[in-house]
């Protein structure tokens, strides 16, 4: 995945509204050593010095898309007691809305303890109810997912088998949202993934998918053959297959699947990391990216959680950070137009003055070098806006560029003067300047004032125009034509 796609991403976060429903459970922990025997017993002795309380289950789901910047809504039942009040309580001061949790008398709040020495789990103990809820508690929780007050733009699903996702539930909240063209994720459990039909994508791991299917995964091939019987029997539009140290593999009907290689630096520890698949796709589907873009990102996030120990949120500029790391190459001055615009907006705030220029700037020579140095020289920094290939061969020919847009656009991101690169589709650069309003527009002296496009938009609210003259004999026509006249 590409870093600056991660970026857009996450800059398009706070326009999405996320619906989490399913298995509300606490996690706890209790970190000690263990450097004796009991004489009790055969067992260790752990002299616990930490205790650690987190959200699990579709609370680390949730709580994971509130710190990638989404609206969360939480819905799922509690029992009224003092873990379900403990529940609520963590939410708090994390923008989730938590009017869809309803607490029962008749259920016991999930909690599960981890006891941990040297950072190795020593024994887990569960406490919670496993039973269906009842047809009164199914209607509360569908009654909140039908309010027409509430517009989602995704909906995750992290069922956990604990008795909240009934059939009947799963059923409806899938058709709801087919009838309103909301994607739905699922995080499955069970043998039986026909209750999920119709949803968009699942999320099992290697072993939940070989159970659901019913043919032992042993090799690639044998993986194909179970996401495509689970395909058909659910109908879901894709299946993101979870293979721990072996990465993620992606299949969608009819098409080639599609094997992510795992990018997990060290692993601690992969509890949680499920929940973190969930939201990073989710983020990623609702925010308009592919399904394959939507895993890569899902794939860097989960690398992310299993190198921390116990259920645990993955922040945005950890996993901007490892897209970085896993791409040197990649220059971080390079951005898409949503994120540029909020790095800009932020300049601005500290007073800095943005100088914005534009152009093909194929075949990069002296000429433009100094043009730009002149550029940047009008503002505390310059953006540049380049165009595509497509927009270059609709100016200068079915011929040009001779260089492709990802080449050039880290070319010029190598010059000190340039301060952010953003490629444009378009014949004009009018949508960047609408975006952007830098306070000078750059132009080359081949332009008189009136020819440059964009000028009335930046004089408007105060702006300027700046004409700089290029250097005489240096062009990239000029350097084509030495070319052919030396080698043809």
């Amino acid at each position: 995945m590409d870093r600056k796609d991660a970026e857009s991403i996450f800059t398009r976060a706070r326009n999405i509204k996320a619906l989490v429903i399913g298995d509300l459970m606490l996690d706890e922990y209790l970190w000690g050593k263990a450097e004796r025997i009991s004489p009790e017993a055969p067992v260790q002795v752990v002299d616990v010095n930490r205790e650690d309380l987190r959200l699990g289950g579709a609370g680390n789901v949730a709580n994971n898309m509130a710190v990638f910047g989404c609206g969360v809504y939480i819905c799922g039942i509690i029992g009224r007691d003092d873990n379900g009040a403990h529940l609520r309580r963590s939410f708090s001061g994390r923008g989730v809305d938590t009017s869809g949790i309803f607490d029962v008398p008749s259920r016991m709040t999930g909690k599960k303890t981890r006891v941990l020495a040297s950072n190795q789990q020593i024994v887990r103990i569960d406490r919670e109810t496993r039973g269906d809820i009842t047809e009164e508690e199914e209607d509360l929780l569908l009654s909140f997912v039908r309010d027409p007050a509430h517009v989602w733009n995704i909906i995750l699903v992290s069922d956990y088998g604990k008795g909240v996702l009934t059939r009947r539930v799963l059923e409806e909240v899938i058709s709801f949202a087919e009838n309103r063209g909301i994607p739905v994720i699922v995080d499955p459990k069970g043998a039986d993934f026909t209750k999920y039909r119709g949803a968009t994508i699942i999320t099992p791991n290697r072993k939940e998918a070989e159970t659901a299917s019913r043919i032992p995964i042993l090799d690639e091939d044998t993986l194909g053959l179970a996401a495509g019987r689970l395909l058909e029997e659910g109908g879901y539009e894709a299946l993101l297959v979870t293979r721990s140290a072996e990465g993620m593999s992606l299949f969608l009907r009819e098409q080639e699947a599609l094997h992510i290689p795992t990018v997990a630096r060290e692993v601690y520890d992969v509890t949680g990391a499920g929940d973190t698949v969930v939201a990073a796709l989710g983020l990623g589907l609702a925010c308009g990216a592919g399904f394959a873009e939507a895993s890569r990102l899902a794939n860097v996030a989960a690398g992310i959680a299993v190198g921390k120990v116990g259920t645990s949120i993955v922040l945005p500029e950890e996993v901007i950070g490892s897209i970085r790391h896993e791409h040197q190459d990649s220059d971080a001055k390079i951005k898409n137009l949503d994120a540029l615009a909020d790095l800009v907006a932020r300049e601005k705030l500290k007073g800095r003055r943005v100088a914005f220029t534009n152009g093909c700037f194929d075949l990069l020579h002296v000429g433009h070098v100094k043009y730009l140095q002149k550029a940047r020289s009008y503002g505390d920094l310059l953006v540049l806006g380049l165009n595509s290939d497509a927009s270059v061969r609709r100016l200068k020919g079915e011929k040009r560029p001779l260089i492709g847009q990802s080449e050039r656009a880290h070319i010029l991101a190598a010059l000190d003067c340039i301060d952010y690169v953003v490629i444009f589709e378009e014949d004009t650069p009018i949508k960047l300047l609408e975006t952007i309003r830098p306070h000078v527009l750059v132009k080359g002296g081949d332009y008189t004032p009136d020819r440059v496009v964009g000028k009335d938009l930046v004089e408007s609210y105060g702006g300027r125009v700046e004409l700089v003259d290029f250097v005489d004999g240096r062009s990239t026509t000029n350097i084509i034509e030495k070319i052919l006249q030396n080698y043809s």
